[in-house]
């Protein structure tokens, strides 16, 4: 085992990693959102409209004029700035690489991204057309080509840069501080998966379905993702899943309390949420299972106390 294991370190001092997270956090929300609010401005500055009522449709960039594939970049843009930030100020304060991070070795294991972005790609796919033959009046379709096409360029570049960020962060920076902390795989898995649900308290389907529903939603996926990273050894299985699941939602389906409001090929008007949730919970456990027998991963695992082995340490 390498991922959790290459964190074990006395100069990887647990206040380093709360540090390196809060500022790169902070640092990615205050800088990143300097574009949109450049656009913003010059947008209600020509449209001779108020400032202070203009700024407060930040949220809602296409409410100022903004065409949504331009809208979408400037949304994105914080959480991609995040990711340098990140792995700059864990170069800075840790000395690890980005692909320590990953999975612990100078290495990364780029079939796996691939394999578990055409996974769960497929294990959303399925549901979608079940459920586009079942109720079609549910959906509209709205695919404009020429936003389209640029949608298509702008969601394989940038979401990567996004997610990645997300799961450089708890799944790989995080889950290795909590090991060097507890030695514990279990609380490298929950506690980032708990961390991870409660920053996306702000997105726009918490307020539209409840807090507890879409909690539940997010503590899913963070755990699944998690528990892939884990038992994979290394986080790309996990940066392919999440990869996948935010493009396939830009491009594929859209919805009016979606966090990602693009020019999908079709708008649902009806959201389910409790539905969601067993979807998630049915696709991660398919998944899982089909990667246990691909990968021969082993459950007992998590119960593995996190140290190096006497063979490394022999060899160090």
């Amino acid at each position: 085992m390498k991922h959790l294991e290459s964190a074990l370190n006395k100069r990887n001092s647990f206040w380093k990693y709360i540090v390196v997270l809060f500022i790169s956090f902070i640092l990615a929300s205050f800088v990143g959102v300097v574009p949109l609010m450049i656009v913003a401005v010059i947008k209600i500055i020509q449209n001779g409209g108020d400032m202070v009522s203009g700024m407060a449709m930040m949220s809602d960039p296409t409410a100022l004029g903004i065409s949504s594939n331009f809208a979408f970049v400037l949304l994105l843009f914080p959480l991609v700035l995040g990711f340098f930030i990140l792995l700059f100020f864990i170069k800075l304060l840790n000395g690890q690489s980005f692909q320590e991070v990953i999975n612990g070795t100078p290495k990364v294991r780029w079939p796996r991204f691939f394999t578990g972005a055409a996974c769960w790609s497929l294990l959303m796919l399925i549901p979608l057309v079940i459920q586009y033959f079942i109720s079609p009046s549910v959906f509209t379709f709205q695919l404009d080509i020429t936003s389209f096409i640029p949608l298509v360029f702008i969601s394989l570049i940038l979401i990567p840069f996004q997610t990645s960020f997300e799961e450089l962060a708890f799944r790989g920076y995080l889950a290795q501080g909590l090991g060097n902390l507890t030695k514990n795989r279990w609380t490298a898995l929950i506690i980032p998966s708990l961390i991870f649900a409660l920053l996306h308290v702000a997105n726009p389907e918490v307020k539209e379905f409840g807090f507890f529903i879409m909690m539940a939603n997010y503590l899913s996926m963070g755990l699944i993702l998690g528990l892939v990273s884990i038992l994979d050894d290394g986080i790309e299985v996990a940066m392919g899943i999440h990869a996948a699941n935010n493009i396939f939602a830009s491009l594929f389906v859209t919805h009016a309390s979606s966090a990602f409001q693009t020019d999908a090929i079709f708008s649902i008007k009806e959201v389910d949420p409790v539905g969601g949730l067993i979807e998630v919970v049915i696709a991660g456990t398919l998944l899982i299972l089909f990667l246990y027998k691909r990968y021969g991963w082993k459950f007992s695992t998590m119960n593995k106390k996190i140290q190096i082995s006497p063979i490394e340490e022999g060899g160090a």
